[in-house]
């Protein structure tokens, strides 16, 4: 559990102060533990910011396989609205804005790979899945820029379009 807490921490401290803040020692502090403590569970700050985007992975592909649809796209679909509703934006934007690094991005960029590429063979229309998971990511861009963007309202009609362009 301290491990969780801890990434919260430095979650919270690049959303309220950026990148720039985000030391072990800021962490250790915002997270009420010595920096000893911290250092067990991270050795480094690359260390910390691969753990979040770690947990940002298993987070959302915990969330895609909750969702109980015939599709991945599907589930995807809703997967992504439910992230986007639940706030878990905002881990989303902090964590990848607080590395340059493209290796501590890499394992981003292999989900998101597997992502658009889970289940297309079984899709019935692999294009129109294509489609709608990209949509999925213009949303993430930008609800993360402007997150009051999209009121309950325009999500339901959003996604009630993306799921019509999928065949039944």
């Amino acid at each position: 559990m301290r491990r969780e807490e801890l990434l919260d921490a430095a979650e919270d401290l690049l959303c309220d102060q950026g990148s720039q803040a985000l030391t072990l020692a800021a962490v250790a502090e915002r997270a009420g533990c010595s920096k000893g403590g911290l250092l067990y569970h991270f050795a480094t700050k690359e260390a910390l910011i691969r753990g979040m985007v770690e947990r940002l992975i298993e987070d959302f592909d915990q969330l895609v396989a909750a969702q109980g649809h015939d599709t991945y796209t599907k589930n995807y679909l809703d997967a992504t609205f439910a992230a986007v509703r639940s706030g878990r934006l905002r881990r989303w934007a902090v964590v990848t804005g607080a590395s340059g690094n493209p290796y501590l991005l890499a394992p981003l960029r292999e989900a998101m790979a597997r992502w658009h590429r889970e289940g297309l063979e079984t899709e019935p229309d692999p294009v129109a899945a294509q489609i709608v998971r990209l949509a999925c990511e213009g949303v993430w861009d930008v609800a993360s820029h402007d997150p009051t963007l999209y009121d309950d309202e325009r999500h339901t009609e959003l996604k009630r379009r993306l799921l019509a362009l999928l065949p039944a």
